[in-house]
């Protein structure tokens, strides 16, 4: 074998995979409205365009330093005392090329092999495989469509064990769109308070796209935590800025140089003009967030409405993030009119996509056997046409109960 067991093991990343054939399809020219992948359909505000072009032209070319320029980091500590009541030094801020890599690197400074890392289900597919990579345990838990798929504190103390290392938490969540209340977060954080060695890993980066209210850190409501606690957080959904690839943690300094030293050898600072659009984006106001967030909250009104409106198929309203993930259980078992049987979400996406030209992502990729993922980020006529291809494909497909 020429490769090593450990990338032989890790699974693709399913929301890319479904992208790319989605995009393989309409390049053979076949009609596919993709609601695949989670990305802004908005331009990065001019306002940070500039100051990356002013940087250019300024000669701003070469390496930073390795956790990130010190303007930055403290309009990231100026950030975090603004909109979230949070008191870190700069010396605890690890600026990296994307939340994603905050994610991973954090992993890998915290989980030796053996460890448990909790991972409420419906996940994000990158955390699974980064605890592997970690050569740690993922312990998954699964939630209910009842509770909009947040777990619970009862869930989370059934699953604490002396090996649990880590605790990730996702919120607005990815794929699920649910948001943690404040009360939510402090019952969670109760139950923590009896295993004082968990790490709480809280990924934060849907923070600004919020509907019913103001995102909650945990963080702020138990800061007991402090000593324990890694916020990820980054700048491409709330700023589309997802192609600039920046991101960052705030963490104790332990955890923040453990990190440093990682990032020191896999990839050093990210991009000096991302950095420099950074900085701008969180010294300016909101204004230019606000109006994506109105947007994509006319468009989850919208798709929460006409995906209940389809027969067998149930889902509640997200209160962030800009995804959809109904239940489509109703439709696992049927049979396709070519004969073929839907035995999963999988199933049931590959014959939408195949035969409705309907890109969507399974829930089995998210850990969630009976949902889908739709994605929102898009125009409300392109959502309109895909929800019209769901119902129909839906309705073509023959129940067996």
């Amino acid at each position: 074998m020429r490769i090593s067991q450990r990338a032989a093991a890790l699974a693709p990343s399913e929301t890319l995979k479904i992208s790319a054939l989605a995009k393989e399809l309409q390049r053979a020219g076949k009609s596919i409205i993709s609601l695949s992948q989670g990305e802004p359909d908005f331009k990065t505000p001019a306002h940070i365009c500039d100051a990356a072009k002013k940087a250019i032209d300024d000669g701003l070319h070469g390496y930073t330093l390795n956790t990130g320029t010190v303007e930055l980091r403290q309009s990231i500590v100026n950030k975090l005392k603004r909109d979230n009541n949070l008191e870190f030094g700069m010396d605890e801020i690890v600026v990296s090329n994307g939340a994603k890599q905050s994610v991973g690197f954090s992993l890998l400074a915290t989980v030796d092999k053996g460890d448990e890392v909790i991972i409420p289900a419906p996940f994000w597919v990158s955390y699974p495989e980064m605890v592997k990579l970690a050569e740690g345990t993922p312990i998954i838990v699964r939630t209910s469509f009842e509770n909009d798929y947040k777990i619970t504190p009862e869930q989370l103390e059934n699953h604490l064990t002396e090996n649990t290392k880590v605790l990730i938490l996702c919120s607005p969540s990815n794929p699920t769109g649910s948001c943690y209340s404040a009360e939510e977060l402090s019952a969670l954080a109760s139950v923590l308070q009896k295993f004082p060695s968990v790490i709480v890993l809280s990924d934060e980066i849907y923070e600004y796209i919020t509907f019913d209210g103001s995102h909650v850190s945990m963080l702020e409501v138990a800061p007991f935590l402090r000593e324990r606690f890694i916020l990820i957080n980054g700048f491409s959904k709330g700023f589309a800025m997802t192609g600039w690839r920046l991101g960052y943690l705030a963490s104790t300094k332990e955890i923040a140089g453990a990190v440093a030293k990682i990032q020191s050898q896999e990839t050093s600072g990210p991009s000096s003009i991302s950095q420099k659009a950074g900085e701008t984006a969180y010294v300016n106001g909101l204004e230019t967030v606000q109006e994506m967030v109105k947007s994509f909250a006319e468009r989850r009104d919208y798709m929460y409405e006409a995906l209940n409106e389809i027969e067998g198929v149930r889902c509640f309203k997200p209160g962030g993030a800009f995804y959809a993930f109904p239940d489509v259980s109703a439709y696992i078992g049927s049979t396709a009119p070519d004969g073929k049987r839907i035995d999963s979400s999988s199933d049931l996406c590959m014959y939408l996509i195949e035969h409705a030209g309907l890109a969507l992502v399974p829930g089995d990729a998210f850990g969630e056997p009976n949902g889908v993922r739709l994605s929102y980020s898009t125009d409300l006529g392109t959502l309109i046409e895909g929800v019209k291809r769901l119902k129909k494909g839906l309705q073509n497909l023959s129940k067996n109960n």
